[in-house]
């Protein structure tokens, strides 16, 4: 879904051939359908669980990546404080393994496959600064920058390209935005102006609205008053969410009793 299909349909319409790697295989099926006439593989995994490693490189062996998008992720289903997370154990070990060990491991089987190409790491603004109330998922993506960065620097003299991809919102399921706007776009407007930063900039918010964005929370606005303002979102967008489940437990127990 989201960005990462439309790098799919980006990259095919400039003449890769593409491997899609998910977890579920009937939505990898029908993107594969939807990029048409262009060579097409699919792998199936779980990216929530760390066996799925071999499977990956045994798909991959043989084949000539030239661009690795390393975007499968995952976020809350709405902002929470730490310890009033559901389900917090596995929530932590699924964020770490989604958002963090895919993207470590997978790098790992394309470095020791391929010698050259370009890696997209698939990063977000949350990771420019802490972000409460989403702190996991803020954190794993501050990782995905750090180590991008890092490897970057360690693999540019072997002519490898590894960028950092840092998006605000994007209209797509994950951010739950209906409706585009300027600084909202759609993944395919997105993806189009990101690619167009690929070997000229090593870190990018990938658009040019949300690099200004990017600029003034990192330049110009203080850190503490950028973190300031992302509670006080994320609290409003928490006490909205837990009222509206509350109202939708309250009908659903009223329809109970009346039947």
């Amino acid at each position: 879904d989201g960005i990462g299909k439309s790098y799919a349909e980006e990259l095919a319409r400039r003449g890769f051939a593409i491997v899609l790697i998910s977890r579920s295989q009937h939505k990898l099926d029908d993107v594969a359908r939807s990029l048409g006439k262009v060579e097409t593989k699919t792998i199936a995994v779980d990216f929530g669980k760390t066996n799925i490693y071999p499977s990956i490189e045994a798909g991959l062996s043989g084949l000539e990546i030239g661009v690795l998008v390393n975007n499968v992720g995952v976020s809350y289903p709405y902002p929470e404080y730490y310890l009033h997370i559901p389900d917090l154990d596995n929530f932590i070990t699924n964020m770490i393994n989604v958002n963090m060990t895919s993207v470590c491991q997978v790098i790992l089987i394309h470095l020791s496959l391929q010698s050259k190409g370009v890696i997209l790491n698939i990063s977000s603004a949350s990771g420019m600064y802490p972000v409460p109330l989403l702190t996991i998922y803020s954190a794993t993506k501050a990782f995905v920058d750090f180590f991008s960065r890092g490897l970057q620097e360690e693999y540019r003299r072997q002519g490898i390209i590894i960028q950092s991809v840092l998006p605000f919102f994007v209209a797509t399921k994950m951010t739950r935005i209906r409706k585009p706007t300027l600084d909202k776009p759609t993944p395919e407007r997105y993806v189009a102006a990101e690619l167009n930063t690929v070997g000229l900039q090593s870190q990018t918010n990938g658009y040019f609205p949300h690099a200004v964005m990017g600029w003034l929370t990192t330049k110009l606005v203080p850190i503490d008053i950028v973190i300031f303002f992302g509670a006080r979102m994320n609290r409003l967008q928490r006490t909205g969410y837990l009222h509206r489940r509350k109202l939708r437990e309250q009908k659903n127990g009223t329809g109970l009793k009346t039947d």
